[in-house]
C-alpha cells in the first residue's frame, strides 16, 4: 500500500475502508487527483491517465486544480486566494513547494511565494469515519500588509457528478433540499448573515444523474464554521468539476501585518458509494468522534417559553416543574425572562442579574424546588445581545458592533455585541460564570436572534473577529464549568455547523414545533448533523407558529428521535395527555441508547406524500424506523416500504411500537403484521419491503425491527 510519497513518483496516498485520497505533490500548491472510492495501489501513471489534454483555442499550459487554484498559474475560475499588498502587488501569487510530510493518515505541506514572500501550509487527514478533513494557513513572510479578500479550498469532483443538493429555508423553515442540475456554470450557496444562518448552509453534495438516499456515487462538504460561507460547485470551460469552499470575507477584514497568518476553516468532506445515507454516515461518525461529543444520555427537556413566554410567576413554575417531573422529564429549562428589566423582548439584553422584582430570593426557591424533585436545572442567555433599553447599552454604548457615525439597524429591537473587544468578553464571562457558580446549573441555553448588519470593530467589518471572540467565549466559559452543557440556539437553526458542535452539546433545530415543517426540517438537518445534538420537543396542541392542530401521536413521534424535550404548557393538558406522554418518555428512555447512537438512515420511497427514516443499531441487531403519512397520497393504498442496510441472511421480527395510536384511515382492512407482527430476513425486508397501513395525512407509525 502506498501511504507516502516517493521521491520518484510524487504522489501521497490516504486509504480508508472505502475510500481512497490520491495527492499530487508535484506542483507548488497540492492537488488532489482523485477521492471517492477506494482504488488501492497508485503509481505516477495515475497522474498521466488523469491529464486532461490542452484544448484548442486556449493557453498553452492546464492549470492544476490544486487546493488553492492559482490564477497567476493560468487557472480561470475563481481562485483560492485573493488578495493584494497596499501597493496592488500580491494579487495573484504562484507557489512553489518547499517541504511536505505523510503518513497513512495525513498529508502536510509548505509552499512559498519567494516574489511576494507568501507562505501556504496545508493539511490533509483522512479520518476513522472516512471523512476527509483539508485546511490551509496563509502567512505574510514580507515587511508590508497583506490584505485577503479570500482564501477559498478546492476539491475535485468527478465529470459524472452531474446533480447538486444544497440547502436553503428561512426561520421555522430551516434545511430544505435544493436540488440542481450541474452540466455547465456553478451552483453557489454564500451566507452573509453573520451566523451559520437559516438559509444558506454551508452544506452541499454533488453526486451522479439521480442518486437517492441509498443509490448513487455522491461527494458532500461541510465548512466547519459559524459565520459567513461560501460553498461552489463549478464546472470549468474543460470540463473540470469542483467545489470550493471557504469563510466570506468581507473588505478589509483580514489584513495580515509581517508575519501574521489567517488560518481557514476546516473543510469536511465525505465521499458515498451507495447515496446520501453513506455520506450521512460518515459525517455522524466524525462528530461523535470527537472528545467534544457527549457520552452520557441525553436528558428528556422540558423548555418554558411556549409554556409561560415572560409570565414568571414562582407558583406557575413550580407546578409545572411538578408536572414535569411526574411524567418523567429529567431537565427543567427556564427560558427568557428571568434577569433584570426583562419583562418583553424590547428591553434588559446585557443585564445578566436575577431581577429582584420578579424574583425576591433570586432563583433558589425554584431552582431548590427542581432539585428536590429529581430533575436538573437549566437556563436561557442571549449573550451575543444587547438591547439600548439596558443598564449595559446605557454604559457602554462602544460595545456595540456597528459603525457609531450611522444610526444602527435593530433586529427584534436588539443589538449585537462586540465580541472582538476584549472587555466585552470579560463581562460576559464574569456574569454568566457568577450565575454558574452560584446556582447549581448544569444548563444552558445560548441564543442568537439576529442578524448582523454593518458589524464593525472600530469601523472595520468584524465577522470574522467577531466569530473568533464567539469561540473564545464560550471555550473561556466552558474550561471555568465543564460540566455545564451550553446548546446552540439562534432563532432556532440558525448556528449549526461542527465548529459550534465543538462547543455545544445541544442544537435548536428550528423555533418551529409544528411536526409537520418539523419533519423536512429534521430530515434536511440528518443530513450532516447527528439526532442526539437535535433538540426536539413536543409542542402544544395547536403549533405556536403555524396555528395548524396536531394529535399529540404526530407530535410525540416526530420529536422521537431527537433530544427529546416538551415546549408545552402541561398545566393545560388533559389526563389522558399525561398519560400518554407519560408513556412516550419511557419508550423514548428505552430506544435512546439505539437513537444515539445507531446509524441514521433516510429511506427512498416514489410516493410523494410519505417520509420515513431510522436508526440502525451498529451490530444490525436491532432497527427503529417511522413512516410518516404527510399528505393525502394519489393512490388509496401507498407503495411498499423497502427498509436497507440490515444482514441479509438474519431472521428480523417486525411490530408496530405502540408509541401514541396512530390515526388509521377509514379501511378497516390493514395489513396483517401491523396487529400480529411478522418475521423476515434482512434480504427480504430490502428487496420486497412492508405494505405500510392506511394512515390519515400528518400521521405516523413507528416499526420496531429485532433480530430473533
Amino acid at each position: 500500500m502506498n501511504t507516502s510519497p516517493t521521491a520518484t513518483d510524487g504522489l501521497a496516498v490516504l486509504h480508508g475502508p472505502d475510500v481512497s485520497v490520491v495527492v499530487d505533490l508535484g506542483h507548488g500548491v497540492p492537488t488532489v487527483l482523485h477521492w471517492g472510492a477506494f482504488v488501492g495501489e497508485c503509481s505516477a501513471d495515475l497522474r498521466s491517465a488523469l491529464q486532461v489534454p490542452l484544448p484548442h483555442g486556449g493557453l498553452d499550459v492546464l492549470a492544476p486544480l490544486s487546493l488553492l487554484p492559482e490564477h497567476g498559474s493560468g487557472y480561470l475560475g475563481r481562485p483560492g486566494i485573493e488578495g493584494r499588498r497596499r501597493s496592488g502587488t500580491g494579487w495573484a501569487p504562484r507557489f512553489e513547494l518547499q517541504s511536505f510530510s505523510a503518513n497513512a493518515h495525513a498529508i502536510s505541506t509548505v509552499s512559498v511565494d519567494q516574489h511576494e514572500m507568501l507562505e501556504v501550509r496545508t493539511k490533509f487527514e483522512l479520518r476513522p469515519s472516512g471523512a476527509l478533513r483539508t485546511r490551509a494557513t496563509l502567512t505574510n513572510l514580507g515587511t508590508e500588509p497583506y490584505e485577503l479578500d479570500a482564501f477559498r479550498l478546492t476539491l475535485p469532483i468527478p465529470a459524472h457528478a452531474r446533480e447538486t443538493l444544497t440547502f436553503s429555508g428561512r426561520w421555522t423553515n430551516e434545511f430544505q433540499p435544493v436540488r440542481q442540475s450541474l452540466v455547465t456554470g456553478s451552483v453557489v450557496v454564500e451566507n452573509r448573515s453573520g451566523r451559520t444562518s437559516h438559509n444558506r448552509v454551508p452544506i452541499g453534495f454533488a453526486g451522479v444523474n439521480g442518486f437517492q438516499e441509498s443509490t448513487g456515487e455522491v461527494w458532500g462538504v461541510h465548512l466547519e464554521w459559524s459565520g459567513n460561507s461560501i460553498i461552489a460547485f463549478d464546472v470549468s470551460t474543460d470540463g473540470r468539476r469542483s467545489v470550493q469552499a471557504g469563510e466570506l470575507l468581507q473588505s478589509g477584514e483580514v489584513v495580515l501585518a509581517p508575519g501574521e497568518s489567517y488560518t481557514s476553516p476546516w473543510v469536511c468532506a465525505a465521499f458515498s458509494s451507495n447515496g446520501t445515507n453513506g455520506a450521512t454516515r460518515s459525517f455522524h461518525e466524525e462528530i461523535r468522534s470527537r472528545s467534544s461529543h457527549s457520552k452520557t444520555a441525553r436528558p428528556v427537556t422540558l423548555n418554558t417559553w411556549e409554556a409561560v413566554y415572560f409570565d414568571h410567576d414562582l407558583t406557575t413554575l413550580k407546578a409545572l416543574a411538578d408536572r414535569a417531573a411526574s411524567i418523567g422529564v429529567e431537565r427543567f429549562v427556564i427560558d427568557d425572562g428571568w434577569f433584570h428589566g426583562r419583562r418583553n423582548d424590547r428591553a434588559g439584553l446585557g443585564d445578566w442579574w436575577v431581577d429582584e422584582s420578579v424574583w425576591p430570593d433570586g432563583l433558589w426557591p425554584l431552582v431548590d424546588h427542581v432539585g428536590s424533585i429529581g430533575m436538573e436545572f437549566g437556563l436561557w442567555f442571549e449573550p451575543e445581545m444587547v438591547n439600548p433599553d439596558s443598564d449595559l447599552y446605557r454604559a457602554h454604548p462602544e460595545w456595540v458592533l456597528t459603525d457609531q457615525r450611522y444610526e444602527p439597524v435593530l433586529g427584534r429591537s436588539q443589538l449585537v455585541l462586540d465580541l472582538a473587544i476584549a472587555e466585552v468578553r470579560e463581562y460576559l464571562l464574569l456574569k454568566i460564570s457568577s450565575l454558574l457558580t452560584e446556582y447549581p446549573i448544569s444548563y444552558i441555553k445560548w441564543d442568537n436572534n439576529r442578524e448582523y448588519v454593518h458589524a464593525s470593530h472600530f469601523g472595520r467589518a468584524s465577522v470574522h473577529a467577531q466569530t473568533i471572540g464567539l469561540y473564545r467565549l464560550l471555550d473561556d466559559l466552558r474550561a471555568l464549568h465543564p460540566n455545564v452543557e451550553i446548546e446552540s440556539c439562534a432563532s432556532g437553526g440558525g448556528r449549526i455547523d461542527f465548529a459550534i458542535l465543538e462547543r455545544a452539546a445541544r442544537v435548536w433545530t428550528s423555533d418551529c414545533n409544528d411536526p409537520k415543517d418539523r419533519q423536512r426540517i429534521q430530515r434536511g438537518y440528518s443530513y450532516v448533523f447527528p439526532p442526539e445534538y437535535m433538540g426536539a420537543h413536543i409542542g402544544g396542541p395547536i403549533s405556536h407558529t403555524t396555528r395548524r392542530r396536531h394529535s399529540l401521536g404526530f407530535r410525540a413521534g416526530t420529536a422521537f428521535f431527537g433530544h427529546l424535550g416538551i415546549e408545552w404548557n402541561i398545566l393545560d393538558a388533559t389526563d389522558s395527555d399525561l398519560k400518554a406522554l407519560t408513556g412516550v418518555i419511557e419508550t423514548h428512555k428505552r430506544f435512546r441508547p439505539l437513537l444515539h447512537s445507531g446509524r441514521f438512515v433516510r429511506l427512498d420511497h416514489p410516493n410523494p406524500a410519505v417520509l420515513a427514516h431510522g436508526v440502525l443499531a451498529s451490530d444490525l441487531s436491532e432497527a427503529l424506523f417511522a413512516f410518516v403519512q404527510m399528505d393525502s397520497s394519489e393512490s388509496l393504498v401507498v407503495e411498499s416500504l423497502r427498509i436497507p442496510g440490515l444482514s441479509p441472511d438474519r431472521d428480523y421480527r417486525v411490530e408496530v411500537l405502540p408509541l401514541v395510536d396512530p390515526v388509521m384511515g377509514a379501511a378497516k382492512r390493514q395489513p396483517p403484521w401491523i396487529a400480529s407482527g411478522l418475521t423476515m430476513t434482512g434480504r427480504l425486508l430490502s428487496v420486497v419491503g412492508l405494505q405500510p397501513p392506511i394512515l390519515d395525512p400528518e400521521s405516523l407509525l413507528l416499526i420496531h425491527v429485532s433480530e430473533r
